[in-house]
């Protein structure tokens, strides 16, 4: 509450962001006035000239795009706001959600983070540091830049003078403090910063307008979490020469963010990279030029020849000018063929890869032209991991999601998240496979895998097999049941059929064999 903070709180913000708040009616045509003639003598856009009540607008209800057609619905949404509330209403609404910096949105949140107190508790130069953090909170963070911070800070005790809330004597007493900034207790890991900000962005998706304490339980896995963020640090080396940025998604199938990362330093930057960022996502972008060639037709073991490609001006190259030659679908996606993805995107047109990548997720922008299949549209990560987590969700539609369930205080369920849905955007190729059986590809590969999961694990029995008592005798002998078993196809009941080739003559003689001498081990 508005009344529970110190006079001097909310009167330093009201002389720094909007001295005429209390005498306008939620749009202050002088200040807009002194707005323009400032970006004029400029030459460009340096001020704003928005009120409080109008920020306020903003951060409920708009993006902070800069258009005319959003500060037309800005100055429309700011009349209907001093329609509806007094000024103190509109005062306390926006001192609990401006953004302060370090992920602190609203005023007690920040002086929490700031100086490890409530802001009932602030002094009169640190709400003068607070109040001068909306007009650029990153840059002027006491946690990034203390002395810009003071340096703000001193000008906000200024503006305080001059409007007459405080006298000169309170002013100079107030600036011989220092900016001491303290790292609250399970607040330090600014890697977890970027998955809230995702967080609140989510729950303001589902409930709107927000006004009451939430309990909100997450998609996160904190031990992944970490992982992702410690990964990220120790890659971003900041050599010359190397990305000093980068993101992390990791995502279930279901669309569940288990972690995310948007930057290497939160405190540093706020800008979300898995989220917020467009880039070129280069050949993982391929996974729809593929996608759109099997549906139209093309078939993994079709050949095409991997060399120089030209269309109209534009040549493009594999990576280090190296060409494989005749190959087939399947290798060019294997090793990430430029010229064969030109050329099937080429065939099927950039229009059906756009809608591949669309149906799966993609919202960005993508031009139209044969240049995508080489993933020069920018798209952002969220999208991407989203994409390809559909292919790994068996083609049924993926919502990426942060929120499971939203409840209040009072224990009253706000939103819970249902499930995935059961919206397919992919079709299952179900082609037989050539010449495949159990015991050949499979195998092998679980095999392979099981070694190497297994490594190291102590010896355990099979669950459920102990010992096995004698077989009754056969009231026949095996020789003359066998060939009855046989002629049905028999195999044991606990293996699959297709282990013994599915009855094809090419495994007769080994699947023969094998019950031979295994049937009196393992009877039926």
């Amino acid at each position: 509450d508005i009344d529970a903070l110190p006079a001097f709180v909310p009167q330093a913000l009201v002389a720094v962001e909007d001295r005429r708040f209390y005498d306008h009616f939620g749009l202050d045509p002088r200040g807009f006035a002194r707005a323009i003639y400032v970006n004029v003598t400029a030459g460009a856009f340096v001020q704003g000239g928005s009120t409080i009540t109008q920020q306020l607008a903003k951060n409920l209800f708009l993006t902070p795009e800069r258009t005319l057609t959003r500060k037309l619905r800005e100055a429309l949404l700011a009349l209907w706001l001093e329609r509806k509330y007094e000024k103190d209403d509109i005062l306390e609404l926006y001192l609990n959600r401006v953004y302060l910096g370090a992920g602190a949105y609203g005023i007690d949140a920040a002086a929490r983070r700031y100086f490890g107190k409530p802001a009932a508790e602030i002094s009169l130069w640190e709400a003068a540091v607070l109040a001068g953090l909306p007009k650029a909170p990153s840059r002027l963070a006491p946690t990034r830049n203390p002395d810009l911070a003071a340096e703000r800070a001193r000008l906000v005790l200024s503006l305080m003078v001059d409007e007459g809330f405080i006298t000169q004597k309170q002013a100079d007493a107030a600036r011989r403090d220092t900016v001491v900034v303290v790292t609250p207790p399970g607040e330090g890991d600014e890697g977890l910063r970027y998955f809230a900000d995702l967080v609140t962005d989510e729950v303001q998706a589902h409930l709107g307008f927000i006004d009451r304490d939430l309990l909100v339980k997450t998609t996160l896995d904190p031990r992944m979490q970490q992982a992702a963020y410690d990964a990220l640090r120790k890659g971003l080396t900041r050599k010359a020469g190397q990305p000093e940025q980068g993101a992390i998604v990791a995502m279930t199938p279901g669309g569940s963010v288990r972690a995310l990362v948007g930057g290497r330093d939160y405190a540093e930057s706020q800008f979300n990279r898995a989220t917020q960022a467009l880039r070129q996502p280069g050949s993982a972008f391929k996974l729809f030029v593929f996608l759109a060639a099997a549906e139209a037709g093309v078939h993994p073991d079709d050949r095409y020849v991997d060399g120089p490609v030209s269309i109209g001006d534009w040549s493009p190259g594999n990576y280090g000018d190296r060409y494989y030659g005749d190959v087939t679908v399947r290798e060019a996606a294997a090793r990430s063929l430029n010229s064969v993805a030109v050329q099937l995107a080429d065939r099927v047109g950039p229009g059906k890869v756009i809608e591949a990548a669309e149906r799966l997720g993609v919202r960005s922008d993508l031009r139209r032209d044969l240049s995508i299949a080489l993933g020069t549209s920018e798209v952002t990560l969220m999208e991407l991991t989203g994409a390809y987590a559909t292919m790994a969700n068996k083609g049924l539609a993926v919502w990426p999601h942060a929120v499971r369930e939203i409840t209040d205080r009072q224990g009253n369920t706000l939103y819970r998240r249902a499930g995935d849905g059961e919206v397919r955007v992919v079709d299952v190729d179900n082609s037989p496979m050539r010449g495949v059986t159990g015991g050949g590809v499979p195998a092998r590969i679980w095999h392979d895998f099981m070694l190497a999961a297994n490594k190291g694990l102590p010896k355990q029995p099979i669950p459920g097999v102990g010992h096995v008592p004698p077989r009754p005798a056969p009231s026949q002998p095996v020789a003359a049941a066998e060939p009855r078993r046989e002629e049905k196809g028999w195999v044991p009941s606990f293996l699959p059929k297709s282990w013994f080739g599915g009855g094809s003559s090419s495994s007769t003689t080994h699947s023969d064999k094998w019950k031979r001498d295994n049937f009196e081990k393992f009877g039926q």
